[in-house]
């Protein structure tokens, strides 16, 4: 936890690896997580790189897992996960893992295609079985092809046309669908020149590519002439129909049926086999495959981060550069000496210098990592720059719990994340695969913290569920005023509301032990009161998370060496926010502190005399709070007014003033300090990287580089510019801290006085109070979830969010940087 207030310190280091040992050092380095390698040949196509024929092998065997792992999920299996921890294999298992896999990818082709050989053949016989079976009556005209009709003449010319013409048939099955359109079009092709008779099969029969149940539809077509036969087999081609043989004669019908029902027995047989060798064979490939796929994964990646290395001139060993953290380098050597020690040569590291910023290193554990999210999805921090998220994991959840204060709303969410953080490590809460619930269980620290804290903003505000609670003796009350008062029944009667004086002896006790009396919620100007008090805290709140803000800015000036910016950026900061919105929060207090009961109905109004601050004037019906008001207030003006070219100016003329300075030296000292400045490491991990000012007033990293005044002018203008505007408008965008908590509240109680309120007010009228609470109060915890804690919540965590990430961490935090992505196999063996 000591890097959480600031990233770690990152070094570049410079990898010597002997090129018989890269291979196991850079899979080790991928076990544990310690290098972000940078690629050293950027200007090399990725063809063209000394390990690609390795990665292509590597990309083919994932090409055959691919479709091993289809053929486990056809057949309905699950591969199980890898047992145990696996290694990257050494390149000589790469050769055994792709025969086996050829073999086993190539039996499984073997099998399915007699499969679906077998199948189709199956199909083939139960269809001809089917048709054969569905006892299609002969029609009529098939046995007298003569026959009569009532337009054929009664005495036929010798030796005429229908002398020699034979009734044939076509027998076969098509799908329902195409039935209709069949039997249609051979009525108009042949002219009504056929007898058709179509029947749906009796049983399902099984889809041999599919494997679902399918109803077929079966047809005997009766026809005379050649031509009408041409025709008819023509359309049920057409129609991709299955035609088989049709014997006129029933007993050689039974025979084939026989022969058929025989031969489906004994294919039936046959597949059976067949599938049993191909459950074998699953098996084999569901024991295999998940290890495989891990180790591939992990050798891929091997070879890739091994392209990234450069070849030394004498190609006995590769040379890699990366990001280490300065903490992990003596274990990185360790592992480098130790996977390199069969080699009989013993790979090399070093530190060497470098200009370019580092990379930011913020270890994280299950509490932080989501307060740290919240802070990343801003902007990465710069290299070294103050983190936000140790101040984040308290203001956050309390300024949510400031919107969403309600002591039973805040129960069940606590309630809802500890169930959640118990049940952390059961395998099925952390594989669920929903998207919301991982969005959930990914914050529930943050829910926590949340709910925590709304129940404690909920006893200040004295509300659970809307409703408060008397925990402690009211500080109010009524016998007192009821004593020295004329209450009498006529004056009750005539005045439903009644006035509590606290300036009567007895009336007002004193202050509540802990939050808002409970007495105010009977009171009418309860909304009044609330609405004061809410509004005054949410500035005062808010004045204070900037001031921090601005102050957190320090830390960062003075560990990046920035010492001008001190006395000319934070000091006019501080004096312009506190001299202004600092000064409104003093007057709040002051007036809470200073102005009794007795003298509150003559209170001077704060509002106003804000107003007649800027306006350098005063207005006669509203006295001054102390002695020398207007002095002090015309003061704090100026003085924040004479902040502002300070802020605008100070920064630019400093840094073209020290540029001067600097070009005036001697050219003959410049290379010893050039040198002596790049092999500090030290220096160059603190002061090498500026503000944006510096960089723009600077670029490049050559000390030739010509300083460009208006360009730094540009940049500390719109800097000025947006912090002084900033104090107005981040200080108004702070009461979205009364009014969502308002608004929390009037639905609480919208809430309670349409459905709790009324189904009390029925039970206790019908007598029935059971039987109509049970469907009242499931309403009412369906509307509280829906409505209360998920809607409302999730705009005070957004509301929360944007006072975070705006209002506070851009008086200090740029989110510049880029995070450190160290080499590891953490994704490969997920």
């Amino acid at each position: 936890m000591g890097s959480m207030f600031r990233s770690e310190e990152v070094a570049l280091v410079q990898l010597f690896l002997p090129t018989s040992a890269a291979y196991t050092c850079v899979s080790q380095l991928g076990e544990l997580g310690l290098v972000e390698f940078r690629d050293l040949n950027a200007s090399v196509s990725a063809f063209q790189r000394r390990f690609v024929g390795d990665v292509r092998r590597c990309e083919e065997l994932e090409k055959t897992f691919m479709f091993l792992q289809e053929e486990v999920r056809r057949a309905g299996l699950v591969l199980p996960p890898p047992e145990g921890r696996l290694l990257a294999p050494p390149p000589r298992d790469l050769l055994r893992i792709q025969e086996e896999t050829d073999r086993l990818a190539q039996e499984l082709r073997d099998v399915r295609g007699n499969q679906q050989s077998l199948r189709a053949q199956l199909h083939q016989l139960q269809l001809h079985s089917a048709v054969l079976g569905q006892g299609h009556s002969l029609p009529l005209a098939a046995t007298h092809a003569d026959g009569l009709s009532e337009r054929s003449p009664l005495l036929q010319p010798p030796g005429g046309p229908h002398q020699d013409l034979r009734v044939n048939f076509v027998a076969g099955a098509v799908e329902p669908p195409k039935a209709a359109a069949l039997e249609r079009l051979l009525w108009r092709a042949c002219r009504g020149f056929l007898i058709a008779s179509f029947r749906e099969t009796e049983q399902q029969l099984e889809d041999p590519v599919t494997g679902e149940p399918v109803t077929w539809m079966t047809f005997l077509i009766s026809y005379w002439g050649e031509r009408i036969g041409q025709k008819i087999h023509k359309i049920t081609d057409c129609f991709h129909c299955h035609v088989f043989p049709f014997v006129e004669q029933e007993e050689g019908r039974l025979t084939t049926l026989q022969q058929l029902r025989q031969q489906s027995q004994e294919l039936q047989e046959v597949l059976g086999e067949t599938e049993r060798f191909l459950t074998q064979v699953l098996g084999r490939v569901q024991r295999l495959l998940p290890p495989w796929q891990v180790q591939i994964r992990k050798m891929k990646a091997v070879y890739l981060a091994l392209n990234q290395c450069s070849v030394s001139a004498t190609h006995k060993c590769l040379i890699a550069e990366g990001w280490c953290a300065t903490r992990d380098l003596p274990t990185l050597q360790q592992v480098l000496q130790d996977s390199s020690s069969e080699a009989g040569v013993s790979a090399v590291v070093h530190r060497i210098p470098c200009r370019d910023m580092p990379p930011t290193l913020i270890r994280t554990n299950r509490f932080t990592a989501s307060f740290q999210g919240i802070v990343d999805a801003y902007g990465v921090g710069r290299y070294q720059e103050v983190n936000p998220a140790p101040y984040t994991i308290i203001t956050f959840p309390f300024l949510f719990a400031v919107m969403f204060g309600d002591v039973g709303h805040g129960l069940l969410m606590f309630l809802f994340a500890l169930a959640m953080v118990l049940a952390e490590n059961q395998p099925a809460v952390k594989t669920a695969q929903n998207e919301i619930w991982q969005t959930f269980f990914s914050g529930r620290y943050l829910l926590l913290l949340m709910g925590l804290f709304s129940i404690y903003t909920g006893f200040i505000y004295n509300e659970c569920f809307s409703r408060a609670t008397t925990i402690f003796s009211s500080g109010w009350s009524v016998a007192a005023m009821a004593t020295q008062s004329d209450w009498s029944d006529t004056f009750l009667a005539e005045h439903p509301l009644l006035t509590l004086d606290p300036n009567v002896t007895g009336v007002f006790l004193g202050p509540y032990p802990f939050g808002i009396d409970p007495v105010w919620s009977l009171a009418v100007n309860h909304l009044s009161f609330l609405n004061s008090f809410k509004m005054k805290m949410s500035v005062i709140l808010g004045v204070t998370h900037m001031t921090f803000g601005v102050v957190l800015g320090v830390f960062n000036h003075i560990h990046f060496g920035q010492w001008h910016r001190l006395l000319l950026e934070t000091l006019p900061e501080l004096v312009f926010l506190l001299g202004l919105f600092g000064y409104l929060v003093f007057l709040v207090i002051y007036k809470w502190l200073c102005i009794s009961a007795a003298s509150a109905a003559s209170a001077p109004s704060i509002l106003i005399h804000f107003i007649n601050m800027f306006l350098f004037s005063r207005s006669p019906t509203n006295r001054l709070l102390f002695p020398g008001q207007e002095v002090v207030q015309s003061v704090l003006v100026v003085l924040a007014l004479a902040m502002v070219p300070v802020l605008l100016l100070g920064t630019p003329l400093f840094l073209h003033w020290q540029h001067r300075r600097r070009s005036r030296r001697p050219t003959g000292r410049q290379p010893d300090e050039d040198k002596s400045r790049i092999l500090d490491s030290s220096d160059t991990s603190v002061a090498g990287w500026g503000s944006d000012e510096e960089k723009a007033g600077c670029p490049g990293n050559s000390e030739e580089a010509e300083f460009v005044l208006s360009e730094v002018l540009m940049h500390q203008a719109i800097h000025t510019i947006e912090f002084c505007l900033g104090c107005i408008s981040n200080t108004a965008s702070y009461l979205r801290l009364w009014a969502l908590s308002l608004a929390h509240a009037q639905l609480s109680e919208v809430l309670w006085a349409m459905v709790m309120r009324g189904g009390l007010r029925m039970g206790r009228e019908w007598g029935v109070a059971p039987v109509v609470l049970v469907p009242v109060f499931a309403a009412f915890v369906v509307l509280t979830v829906a409505i209360l804690l998920v809607m409302e919540g999730l705009s005070a965590f957004l509301h929360a969010l944007r006072l975070h990430w705006v209002e506070f961490q851009n008086k200090f935090y740029s989110g510049s940087g880029y995070k450190l992505s160290p080499f590891t196999f953490t994704a490969e063996e997920e």
